[in-house]
């Protein structure tokens, strides 16, 4: 399984989007939670596409601008033909007072407030605010972002974001902008399944870029979203394979579930895990990265990095070879549920 292979994110869309199996998440070079160097940036994304890899994925909240920009100084090497790009709409980034600054949990950002926008007018602002951020003509995928609750706080926020996004004209907006060639094609980009289900009763999307909800540690996703993604032919972006870094450092003290602490029953469960992969002298985080794609509907993974070392390492980890017999053995344990798709290019090393 290498970094460059490709498969069209949707073959339902007039213009397949072929995404190469690993892409390339912008939000850590928007300063998530700690700055990097404009060095380290350009670094980390050349890196990325030296080793084949050609989606990267950004969006306006990612350090209030910071990442697109980062985005369109390397896209200027590559050669915009050469990538698939996708960025997201939701959120206007409006001049602002050093006080009304909204970075999130992004540090060192421009002098600017978000205000959530999914109506038309928002879509359609956000979207050439993007292009002029990026220096792109297009985006070849435009997601609408974090109308979850995860993001938006409680279920009546976030069912009146989607509202607003139907009822506000800017499922419109997207329809057509992709009607007209301008985008290849729409989704969203959210932290919950529940909400691209309900999305998908909603509307005609092409795919979702999902963070954290099918992973080695959780598949729920497996009961009713993927198999009508598999049904309606959506393509998945998985996004946060190591649900938010315990999957990548294992049940060591302060690890990470979730963008917080994690609890002890999910410290257990990955303990469990770690073991399984030890006993096939596997790293958990290479089985995690590679189990996600077992899945159809997922057509590319998008781990983070913030310097060239650390896109090597997930390459690395893309191409390790995975026994078999992990696999097998984290299903009969009851570690991964008995109807998750594996891996089908895997190295039995027994």
């Amino acid at each position: 399984m290498k970094a460059a292979d490709t498969a069209p994110l949707n073959l339902r869309t007039t213009r397949p989007v072929p995404l190469t199996r690993m892409g390339f998440g912008g939000a850590p070079l928007g300063n998530l939670y700690r700055k990097v160097s404009d060095e380290d940036a350009q670094a980390a994304l050349q890196a990325a596409f030296d080793a084949g890899i050609r989606y990267f994925d950004t969006a306006p909240q990612y350090g209030l601008g910071r990442s697109e920009e980062r985005f369109g100084m390397a896209i200027r090497r590559f050669g915009r033909d050469n990538i698939q790009l996708s960025t997201k709409i939701g959120r206007l980034l409006l001049d602002c007072e050093p006080h009304e600054v909204t970075p999130e949990a992004f540090v060192d950002v421009p002098q600017k407030r978000i205000v959530f926008d999914y109506t038309y007018d928002g879509v359609m602002r956000s979207y050439e605010a993007s292009r002029q951020r990026i220096g792109v003509t297009n985006a070849d995928i435009l997601l609408v972002h974090d109308v979850c609750v995860f993001s938006q706080g409680s279920q009546e926020v976030s069912d009146a974001k989607v509202r607003e996004l139907f009822d506000g004209g800017g499922y419109k907006a997207l329809t057509e902008l992709r009607e007209a060639g301008e985008i290849a094609a729409v989704g969203a980009g959210v932290n919950e399944w529940q909400v691209c289900e309900k999305l998908l009763g909603l509307g005609d999307f092409d795919g979702f870029l999902l963070a954290g909800r099918y992973t080695l540690l959780e598949q729920e996703a497996l009961e009713t979203f993927l198999p009508l993604c598999e049904k309606r032919d959506v393509g998945i972006i998985l996004g946060g394979p190591y649900n938010s870094g315990i999957l990548a450092t294992g049940a060591v003290p302060s690890a990470k579930y979730n963008y917080a602490d994690a609890p002890p029953d999910i410290l257990d469960r990955v303990r469990r895990i770690e073991a399984v992969c030890a006993a096939h002298g596997t790293p958990l985080i290479a089985a995690a990265l590679q189990f996600v794609l077992g899945h159809p509907c997922v057509k590319t993974v998008v781990p983070g990095a913030v310097s060239g070392a650390e896109v090597e390492a997930n390459v690395q980890l893309l191409e390790t070879p995975i026994p078999a017999g992990l696999w097998s053995d984290l299903k009969s344990e009851g570690l991964i549920r008995p109807d998750a798709p594996l891996p089908s290019e895997t190295a039995d090393a027994a």
